[in-house]
């Protein structure tokens, strides 16, 4: 096929690489323009870009695609389908309709549940058992349209890293499987039932909540690990933990109950495994311990 594919960042980069290794025929990637990033500041280009690039592929990086002539562009390429997985940006119907079997989205929940920005993170948070990848063609509302496949994973104790990687690779299978026969995979519709939406991150989201259950807070952890990172304050300093375990204590929420940072919750308690204090590694919690005193009875934020 002839494949327009639309993607920005690492999570779309194992669908492009699908598609290629499958033998379609991508006659141009759309991605974010590059950004400001590092200590620099310097503009970057993101991962799908840097990707398309090294295969070769004609790289586009519009910022918005609500201009006549972007969407002229984009039709006179005569795709037969456009590709899209995590792009960010909206798609005008001019855009959804130019491809002849429209656009097809990698989506990383098992819709109509989680629809929005950031199912994986919200999948976590709510303490979902479950969640998956759906192929879903595209339409005009926000992750509304009719499904042609789905994949289904357990969370466990992933993190959102984890489970970002693993929904990635299982899109990117999938959306081979599909294109191989799309009249094996007619859309279904939604149903109406048990639509949720997954807002879009907010950093101040990230301050550990000691207030919650230790289910909760460890929940809480694995959600925004590796980045933003959970994080607690202390004497104006932050620390971020990036992998914890649910350990029993008891005492007033935010107390740290021992020599082993062992941190209590409005239920039970938590005990890092992975911790990062403000401009330095990420480092184990017995390694961080042996260059970070923290006593018992000192109050987190």
């Amino acid at each position: 096929m002839r494949i327009i594919f639309m993607g920005t960042p690492d999570f779309a980069v194992p669908t492009l690489n699908a598609l290629v290794k499958a033998g379609h025929d991508v006659v141009a990637v759309y991605s974010q323009p590059p950004r400001p990033a590092n200590r620099g500041k310097k503009l970057t280009p993101s991962a799908v870009h840097a990707r398309a690039e090294a295969l070769g592929l004609e790289v586009r990086t519009p910022v918005s695609l609500k201009a006549t002539e972007e969407q002229a562009a984009f039709a006179a390429l005569h795709a037969d389908v456009a590709v899209v997985a995590a792009y960010g940006l909206l798609l005008p119907q001019p855009i959804l309709d130019a491809p002849r079997h429209g656009c097809l989205n990698v989506h990383g929940s098992l819709l109509p549940r989680w629809r929005g920005a950031a199912p994986v993170q919200r999948a976590i948070l709510a303490g979902d058992e479950e969640t998956g990848i759906c192929i879903m063609q595209m339409e005009a509302g926000l992750d509304t349209g009719p499904v042609r496949a789905t994949a289904s994973t357990a969370i466990d104790r992933k993190t959102a890293g984890d489970l970002t990687d693993e929904l990635a690779g299982l899109g990117a299978a999938l959306m081979v499987e599909v294109l191989a026969d799309l009249d094996a995979h007619p859309a279904a519709a939604q149903p109406d039932d048990g639509a949720t939406y997954a807002r879009k991150i907010e950093k101040a989201e990230a301050r550990l909540d000691f207030s919650q259950p230790a289910e909760a807070v460890e929940r809480q952890i694995r959600a925004f690990s590796p980045v933003p990172g959970a994080f607690f304050e202390l004497d104006g300093e932050r620390y971020r933990i990036l992998a914890a375990d649910n350990v029993d204590g008891v005492g007033k929420s935010g107390g740290v109950l021992d020599d082993q940072l062992t941190i209590a919750c409005a239920d039970g308690a938590i005990r890092p495994n992975i911790i990062q204090r403000a401009g330095k590694p990420a480092m184990p919690l017995a390694e961080f311990l042996r260059g970070n005193r923290i006593t018992a009875g000192t109050m987190l934020s």
